[in-house]
C-alpha cells in the first residue's frame, strides 16, 4: 500500500508558507514505513531541528482503480479519518532551495499519523467536514473540506491518472493554515466533526 499526499490544497496554507498557488494538485508519496504504529509516541528525528504538524482529512481506497472519472470516484472509498503529515521543515526548505526532491523531509519513519477510521456514511456531506488539531489542549489548526481547492473525488480522479489506486491505499487531502513546530513533551489531538480520532505524544 502507499500513502498519496496532496500539498497546497488550502489557500490560507499556501499563503502562510509563501508558496505559489498551483494549477494542478501537488502530489507526493510517503512509503508505508512512514506510518506511525498505533499507540506509539512520535520521536523527533536526529536529522531535523524543525518538525511541523499538518493535520489532514484521510480517505482509504477500497478497490483498484485507474483513470477514474470524478463522477465515479465516490465508489472507490468507504472510510474517512484524520491524520498528520509530519514534515521536517528545515530539511524540506534546504532540499527545495537546491531543486531536489523532498521525500526525505516528508516520508521518514513515523511521519504519517493515521487516526481511527469511520464509515463515510456517518457524515452528511464529505465536502463540508470540519476538523481540528489541538496542541497541549490549545487549538492550532481548524479547517473544513469545503475550503479545499480540489475536493476528495476530484483528487482521486486526478491522482488515478498517474498511479493505479489499490485497496488499502490512503489519500492525505492537504492541510489548512496553522501549521507549526512541535517540541518534546507536546501532546497532539485531532478531531473530525468534534470526534477525537487520534492523540499523539511527542518525544
Amino acid at each position: 500500500m502507499k500513502l498519496i499526499c496532496i500539498g497546497r490544497n488550502y489557500t490560507a496554507h499556501i499563503e502562510e508558507l509563501k508558496n505559489e498557488r498551483p494549477k494542478n494538485p501537488v502530489v507526493f508519496i510517503k512509503p508505508d514505513s512512514a506510518i506511525l504504529p498505533k499507540e506509539q509516541d512520535f520521536y523527533i528525528p536526529d536529522f531535523t531541528k524543525e518538525v511541523h504538524y499538518e493535520v489532514e482529512v484521510l480517505v482509504k481506497i477500497c478497490k483498484v482503480g485507474k483513470h477514474i472519472d470524478t463522477r465515479y470516484a465516490h465508489k472507490y472509498y468507504n472510510e474517512v479519518s484524520l491524520g498528520i503529515d509530519f514534515t521536517a521543515r528545515d530539511l524540506q526548505s534546504e532540499l527545495k532551495q537546491q531543486g531536489l526532491p523532498w521525500e526525505k523531509a516528508k516520508g521518514f519513519d513515523g511521519s504519517a499519523v493515521i487516526g481511527k477510521w469511520l464509515p463515510k456514511t456517518n457524515f452528511k456531506d464529505l465536502n463540508s467536514l470540519s476538523f481540528s488539531l489541538y496542541k497541549n489542549d490549545k487549538l492550532v489548526q481548524n479547517g473544513n473540506t469545503s475550503l479545499m481547492l480540489w475536493k476528495i473525488d476530484e483528487l482521486i480522479a486526478y491522482v488515478s491518472q498517474f498511479f493505479t489506486l489499490k485497496k488499502g491505499d490512503i489519500l492525505f487531502t492537504g492541510t489548512p493554515s496553522g501549521v507549526g513546530q512541535i517540541v518534546t513533551n507536546d501532546y497532539l489531538t485531532g478531531k473530525l466533526e468534534g470526534q477525537e480520532l487520534f492523540a499523539i505524544k511527542i518525544k
